[in-house]
């Protein structure tokens, strides 16, 4: 049973921004300039969880020193590049029609483990600033996703208890996160996970497509209780 909200936090990269490939690319092509060899599969598992710890993981996986400062290197050069990629950066059909829906009715957050330089000049390009009360992104919190901290801040920042929030994610760091948080979830499949990996972090309802997040933020929103 789902009772009334009063806001809702989206993710960005996976659920309103197909940004996948970019930022396949971007990992990609910082790993070959450090001769670390890893597979396109594995990078993408693991997007969501922040860059940092990505690239822990991966220095993990490949059997190399865990280096701080080499760890800061590789994300500051990844971070870049995927700036450099920015342009070719799309919202999923439906998300402005999603933000337009719901943007009157709730108060809408952002919780991305991307960055803020990165993020602020997508969502000030792409035309969508005015839609988020907060953004709260990467270099804000202290632990990534799956870690509750950044929804938890989001919510802060809204002034809202953490019951009162929805988040759409679309991976299972991020679902993990926003149901630690005690947050309800919707988990989206327009990421690299399908149904039934999503359904292990038990989220709320999964749904396929944003046209179907806005029927059933809706239906909510138009209802006392569902």
């Amino acid at each position: 049973m789902v009772t009334m909200f009063d806001a809702i936090i989206f993710d960005w990269d996976g659920v309103l921004v197909d940004s996948h490939i970019i930022i396949v690319t971007a990992y990609q092509q910082t790993l070959r300039e450090a001769n670390i060899d890893i597979s396109k599969e594995y990078i993408e598992r693991h997007i969501g969880m922040g860059t940092e710890e990505i690239f822990r993981d991966i220095l993990r996986e490949t059997s190399q020193l865990v280096d701080d400062a080499l760890v800061k290197r590789l994300a500051e050069t990844k971070n870049q590049k995927l700036a450099n990629l920015n342009g070719q950066v799309q919202f999923f059909p439906n998300a402005i029609d999603l933000l337009e829906a719901v943007k009157d009715k709730v108060k809408v957050g952002l919780a991305t483990m991307n960055i803020k330089n990165i993020v602020d000049s997508l969502v000030n390009t792409m035309g969508v600033e005015r839609y988020f009360q907060t953004i709260i992104t990467a270099d804000i919190v202290k632990q990534p996703k799956p870690n509750a901290e950044i929804f938890l801040k989001c919510a802060q920042q809204l002034n809202l208890s953490p019951e009162k929030c929805i988040v759409v994610e679309d991976s299972l760091f991020g679902v993990k996160a926003a149901k630690a948080a005690g947050m309800h979830c919707i988990a989206v499949t327009t990421g690299k996970y399908n149904k039934k990996e999503l359904q292990q972090e038990k989220p709320d309802t999964i749904v396929t497509n944003l046209q179907q997040v806005k029927n059933y933020l809706l239906n909510i929103l138009n209802s006392t209780v569902v």
